[in-house]
């Protein structure tokens, strides 16, 4: 039986490995438009995972490794017209992506369609393993609770006053919705939300909305920014004079390109996903090592979470001893464990996210580093953070 486990253009081990291969991995995700520097790093960490945890074979029980690349330009309709070429004309098994939210979405009822597994990385919206999850969803990307009750943890207090501005599509939504749970209980209070297209670069009037709620508040205020991709808000609302207003601007980790601009605000707190410098443990060590080998830089943000689906899937391949049904694949990874770039992470049963650590940090500027350090204030382990379930 031919196995097949999916990704978009064919890559050069696909090419070398394609006649004698058994296992195709198809990885779906928006090679190319606004988040291309995000969907290179989730390549790249993906490859690197495969090579990790098949210990450089590209093997499991004999059987060759092949990953097929397919652009779905951020399109919905292109990601779900390629994973639907995926499982039906390449007969893939198995489905890695996307990049964007909006296209996970548009995904999710292929995967049911098909019957076959989709691992989602990095789309973080919660209602991908929410109100639109099925049984085939796996994702070992954090979703947008996690994101939120991490980032609640760093800004929450006694008294503070808190306003949002974030994009306006699932992931800001949902990602708002989660932040404002997880603010419940914590002395602090969401005072206002604001929401702006997902390509705004003039953001004089949504700041002028958000400061004018908080102005007149006694006590700490706070803006607390939720954007991905382009249009530096966090930048242009600073340029704004937030300070006039005793306002303070918060947000949570980049990748490294996007730290730079932190260096404008040392000591501003807040809750990453990943830095290369944060976790201690041996698959870790790996990836820093190999990555600054190969690439000549520290592996970022997405490289770690691609880095985790591919040992995943490799695990996971593990204990079906190879087979590739999606039955079995399903059996082998609800409640499955295994070590990642970031430790310990687990598929929960109830509805397939990989519960994972969080990182509250704190900035730190250094004139020797480009980018703005997230020093390390806590780990956030799996225990700490109350992810809520939502399919149900």
């Amino acid at each position: 039986m031919k196995r097949t486990i999916v990704a978009g253009t064919v890559s050069l081990l696909a090419l070398a490995s394609s006649a004698c291969a058994d296992i195709t991995i198809a990885h779906v995700y928006g090679k190319t438009g606004p988040f291309e520097a995000y969907a290179k790093q989730s390549h790249d960490g993906l490859m690197l995972g495969l090579e990790y945890a098949t210990g450089g074979t590209m093997e499991v029980n004999g059987e060759k490794i092949v990953v097929i690349e397919k652009d779905t330009q951020l399109k919905p309709e292109n990601g779900k017209a390629l994973l639907e070429e995926a499982y039906g004309d390449d007969e893939v098994d198995l489905a890695i992506g996307p990049v964007s939210s909006g296209v996970a979405l548009a995904m999710l009822p292929v995967a049911e369609e098909y019957e076959k597994v989709l691992i989602v990385h990095p789309a973080v919206a919660d209602s991908i393993t929410g109100e639109n999850w099925n049984r085939y969803i796996f994702r070992t990307g954090r979703n947008s609770s996690q994101d939120a009750v991490a980032q609640a943890i760093a800004m929450a207090g006694d008294g503070v006053k808190i306003a949002t501005l974030a994009q306006d599509y699932a992931f800001g939504r949902d990602g708002i919705a989660a932040f404002r749970e997880a603010l419940e209980g914590t002395g602090a209070e969401l005072i206002h939300e604001e929401y702006a297209p997902t390509d705004t670069t003039d953001f004089t009037a949504p700041a002028e909305r958000v400061f004018n709620a908080l102005k007149d508040l006694d006590g700490e205020k706070k803006v607390f920014i939720l954007w991905a991709g382009g249009g530096n808000p966090l930048g242009k609302l600073k340029a704004m004079d937030p300070s006039r207003f005793g306002v303070e601007l918060a947000t949570g980790g980049n990748i490294l390109a996007a730290l730079k601009g932190y260096k404008d605000f040392p000591g501003m707190e807040g809750a990453i996903y990943y830095y290369y410098e944060l976790p201690d443990n041996e698959v870790n060590d790996w990836l820093v090592k190999t990555h600054d080998e190969r690439f000549g830089t520290p592996p970022d943000f997405f490289t770690a979470g691609g880095m985790t689906t591919g040992i995943a899937v490799v695990e996971a391949l593990k204990k079906t001893g190879g087979d590739t049904d999606t039955e079995a694949l399903i059996a082998a990874m609800e409640g499955m464990e295994w070590m990642s770039p970031k430790g310990k992470m687990m598929f929960r049963a109830e509805d397939h996210q990989a519960l994972q650590s969080m990182y509250h940090f704190k900035i730190r500027v250094d004139d020797a580093v480009e980018w703005a350090i997230p020093e390390l204030v806590r780990e956030l382990g799996i225990d700490d953070l109350p992810i809520p379930v939502r399919n149900q």
